[in-house]
């Protein structure tokens, strides 16, 4: 394991914001839409909207790897949101924080090496040096939590992947011990690139037990010290990059194949 101290940038960085609304198909037959954000220098960040909905989270007893902690039971979600197009890449988090702290290097590789700390640092920049929340009426940037990080990784799914595992994700078989690109693999069926593996996903949740019940809207534990990622990533088995797997740790916490996806949410 990799251990470094967290630290919080906050750079005077200008960045732009522009927009623009594309029709897709969703695969319910209703419309979908994607935005993209500029953030400078030909660099922008791909958002795909995730409409409401109910859906059940966790996994049954009889799915290989299922840990205890993923009872399932029903959740809701009343407000739709925009979701990262992909995993936030080393160009992205360069234009925002002025570093790249990955231990793979590349452009349009994920970045890694960062703690959920880090990560708000992030957002605390995207969203207030840059002002997009203010200047496009879109909202403010944050990470999902885990329900809708679950929610959209599903994609209308009720089986242990969105679809055929080697061709949606990079896991320990088949990614030769390294990150990839974002973006290479087959989308999930709401246009979401790599929700398995490659790099596991920050969450807002603090790790919990689940509820006993259905619940609307969750927003996690109410308390506790770690926090959740998600999704599996290129040094984790394929097991370990199913939709309902989670993992939590401290926040400060970071290694090569832990990154962030993030949320955009619709002001009120």
């Amino acid at each position: 394991m990799k251990w470094t101290l967290p630290i919080a940038s906050y750079l005077g960085l200008l960045v732009t914001a522009t927009v623009a609304t594309a029709q897709v198909d969703d695969p319910r037959g209703e419309t979908a839409r994607s935005r993209s954000i500029t953030l400078g220098n030909g660099v922008a960040l791909e958002m795909v909207w995730i409409p409401p909905g109910t859906f059940t989270m966790g996994s049954p007893e009889s799915e290989q790897g299922r840990d205890n902690d993923e009872k399932e039971h029903r959740v809701t979600l009343t407000k739709g949101f925009w979701m990262g197009k992909f995993e936030v890449t080393q160009e992205q988090w360069q234009a925002v924080m002025g570093n790249n702290p990955s231990e793979f290097k590349g452009a349009k590789l994920p970045v890694e090496q960062v703690s959920w700390d880090d990560c708000q640092s992030f957002l605390q920049n995207l969203n207030r040096v840059s002002g997009i929340g203010r200047r496009v009426s879109l909202g403010q940037f944050r990470l999902p939590t885990e329900a809708e990080w679950e929610y959209a990784c599903r994609a209308g799914r009720t089986v242990p992947y969105a679809g055929d595992l080697a061709v949606m994700g990079w896991y320990d078989k088949i990614s030769e011990s390294k990150t990839h690109p974002v973006g290479q693999k087959q989308p999930n069926a709401w246009g979401l690139y790599d929700m398995h593996g490659n790099v596991w996903e920050w969450c807002q949740d603090r790790g919990g037990d689940y509820p006993g019940c259905a619940v609307t809207d969750p927003e996690g534990a109410l308390s506790g010290s770690f926090r959740v990622f998600r999704g599996g990533s290129w040094d984790f088995t394929a097991v370990g990059c199913r939709s309902a797997n989670r993992l939590r740790y401290v926040p400060i916490y970071r290694y090569d194949d832990l990154g962030v996806r993030v949320v955009l949410a619709p002001a009120p």
